[in-house]
């Protein structure tokens, strides 16, 4: 399997927009402290060769956390510098095109809105699913809400695990119990906290109680 159910558990998804003055690096590094059990890099801004030096950077971190990490949409960059994979949404590129690009032993996430989706994404060689928005979020301006009885029987249509975005914090993640999750994804319930170590912790504590019950 390239990709370990149990490291879906709490998925950090990186966002510059708050920084404050602090570095990614930093930022991602007391992610890793805290608990957060996989990484991936957003960058809807960089251009491409700071993008390439950031996801350099971030790799190597993740690797001495022993933490899966992939790179958001961008292909070209998960290869040139050997990503652990890529997670694309629906209308980037399609997973068995990105399977034919990256190779048989790279992790590929897909987002899903619906079981169509997620049963197609599966049949084309997606390793996990990423489920949302379940919650209204600020972060993508375009997101699409999924009520949550769409997150269950998505669960229940594939055989890979899926994990949930959009919206969630340490407020609502435990109305997510019971739905067959493996996880969670998120960004300001992480990054967006003023102490990110500490914040990780107890959202990850959260999210196993949510994914055990």
């Amino acid at each position: 399997m390239r990709c370990d159910k149990k490291d879906l558990l709490l998925y950090a998804v990186t966002d510059r927009s708050w920084l404050n003055g602090a570095t990614l690096y930093s930022q991602v590094e007391a992610a890793l402290k805290g608990g957060a059990t996989f990484v991936q890099l957003r960058e809807k801004e960089l251009d491409s060769e700071h993008f390439l030096e950031e996801a350099k950077e971030i790799q190597k971190l993740c690797r001495a956390y022993h933490v899966p990490f992939v790179i958001n949409d961008n292909v070209d960059i998960a290869l040139a510098i050997d990503a652990d994979g890529v997670h694309v949404g629906q209308s980037d590129m399609e997973a068995g095109d990105v399977r034919a690009k990256l190779g048989p032993d790279k992790i590929i996430g897909i987002s899903a809105q619906t079981v169509e989706q997620a049963v197609l994404a599966e049949k084309r060689g997606a390793d996990y699913l990423g489920v949302g928005a379940v919650f209204p979020t600020g972060s993508k301006d375009d997101a699409v809400e999924v009520d949550h009885d769409t997150v269950e029987a998505i669960c229940e249509a594939v055989h890979i695990p899926a994990i949930a975005i959009g919206g969630i914090s340490r407020a609502n993640v435990l109305e997510l119990s019971g739905k067959g999750l493996s996880g969670i994804a998120v960004i300001s319930a992480i990054f967006a906290q003023p102490n990110i170590e500490e914040a990780t912790r107890e959202l990850k504590s959260l999210t196993k109680k949510m994914v055990e019950a």
